[in-house]
């Protein structure tokens, strides 16, 4: 079976260990880090986590959402009396 690479950029473990700072500096993206020619890892600019776990967030927040919109029922509230 064949793993795909979802990364534009990889390194292999071997070569992430002998060269760390120049990968992280060098590359723009995600970097897929290979073992035995399959991905093992994926490392990736913090900022861009920290994005990822945001979207990641406000996904899990609509689905909630949309889940109580299907399993409520809605009360009708007038603004001036509360």
């Amino acid at each position: 079976m064949m793993n795909a690479v979802l990364a534009d950029y990889a390194v292999s473990v071997t070569d992430l260990k002998r060269n760390y700072a120049t990968i992280i500096n060098e590359a723009v993206g995600a970097v897929a880090v290979l073992n035995h020619n399959r991905p093992e890892a994926y490392l990736v600019p913090a900022a861009y986590y920290e994005q990822l776990m945001d979207y990641l967030e406000d996904l899990e927040d609509a689905e909630i959402v949309r889940q109580r919109m299907n399993n409520e029922k809605s009360v009708k509230v007038n603004l001036d009396e509360l």
